[in-house]
């Protein structure tokens, strides 16, 4: 089973950026389509954006525009750039298997995320 560890979070003005990585171990990571999530406090777990093995990629509506979503399956790694934040995406953001196109049943155990605080 793929244990991945989230990092990169902190704290930040609205507007500006943070880079997110996940680190996964497991040999299938590179065959594996990946997702970001996010979870606010008092508010359920969202899913943020995924990336399949062949780089297609899929974003919120939230996010369109503002976020890019990445992987080196060389370093088996998914990167989540986020632009322009906003306070409102406070949360802790977590990253997890998803199967193709189902990022409603992600898959993987949950690591411990990544706390991404974004001031007003």
């Amino acid at each position: 089973q793929v244990q991945l560890v989230e990092s990169g979070g902190g704290l930040v003005q609205a507007g500006g950026s943070l880079r997110l990585s996940c680190a996964a171990s497991g040999s299938i990571f590179s065959i594996s389509t990946m997702g970001w999530y996010r979870q606010a406090p008092g508010k359920q777990r969202e899913w943020v954006a995924s990336i399949t093995s062949g780089g297609i990629t899929n974003y919120a509506d939230s996010v369109k525009g503002r976020f890019t979503i990445s992987r080196d399956n060389s370093k088996n790694t998914v990167y989540l750039q986020m632009n322009s934040l906003k306070p409102e995406e406070k949360a802790v953001y977590y990253c997890n298997t998803h199967p193709y196109g189902r990022w409603d049943r992600p898959s993987g155990s949950w690591g411990q995320g990544t706390q991404v605080t974004v001031s007003s």
